[in-house]
């Protein structure tokens, strides 16, 4: 029985070479693709392929929500996040989300067609790349917003939440919720540890 796949990603050289790597496997049907989450939810909506591989960053939906959506609504399609991205807050976000595996976009057939089998049989895959990434939970460096780090540098410059609000044109309560942002993704008790994490792996 084949197994029918379906690709969300905003960049058509990359569905292109997954398709023409795919194309000739007797045990793929390629179901088309999405190139933004909204596409790829109207497609849903017609029919389900069995795996989606799903790019971590689209235009208008991270993929990690989307991943989260698909899943809600459609629990019997698997979802591989595919990405350039190899951070360990990255992987862990699409696989709590309901991700089967991750993949990155340097992957051949043969670890794509590894990664969908294993996807199918109710496993979790990881590119090796990905593996070891998890693996070295201490080096990890988690991934920041444009404005997340505009308010990180400001903060390990010594200015005060009023102050970074003035300064960005934005509120206050706005501050404090990327600031604590910020602190859960460095696994920081404090501000003087946040910067310090941060130092540490070369963000500041």
């Amino acid at each position: 029985m084949k197994a029918s796949v379906f690709i969300v990603d905003d960049h058509y050289m990359v569905i292109e070479g997954i398709r023409s790597l795919l194309q000739h496997e007797k045990d793929i049907e390629w179901m088309g693709h999405a190139t933004n989450a909204a596409s790829c939810l109207s497609f849903l909506k017609q029919q389900q392929p069995d795996i989606i591989l799903m790019d971590v960053n689209l235009p208008d939906m991270s993929g990690i929500d989307l991943c989260k959506a698909v899943r809600q609504q459609y629990p019997s399609v698997f979802v591989l996040g595919l990405s350039t991205f190899n951070q360990q807050a990255v992987i862990r976000n699409m696989t709590d989300n309901g991700a089967s595996g991750y993949v990155l976009k340097n992957a051949d057939k043969d670890e794509l067609m590894n990664a969908i089998n294993t996807a199918l049989a109710g496993k979790t895959y990881f590119s090796r790349e990905a593996a070891v990434t998890l693996s070295e939970s201490n080096r990890e460096i988690p991934v920041i917003t444009r404005r997340e780090k505009e308010i990180l540098q400001l903060i390990a410059g010594g200015l005060t939440n009023t102050e970074i609000a003035d300064r960005l044109f934005i509120s206050i309560p706005t501050v404090n919720t990327h600031r604590k942002s910020l602190l859960e993704k460095f696994d920081a008790a404090n501000t003087a540890m946040l910067i310090a994490k941060a130092a540490k792996r070369g963000i500041l």
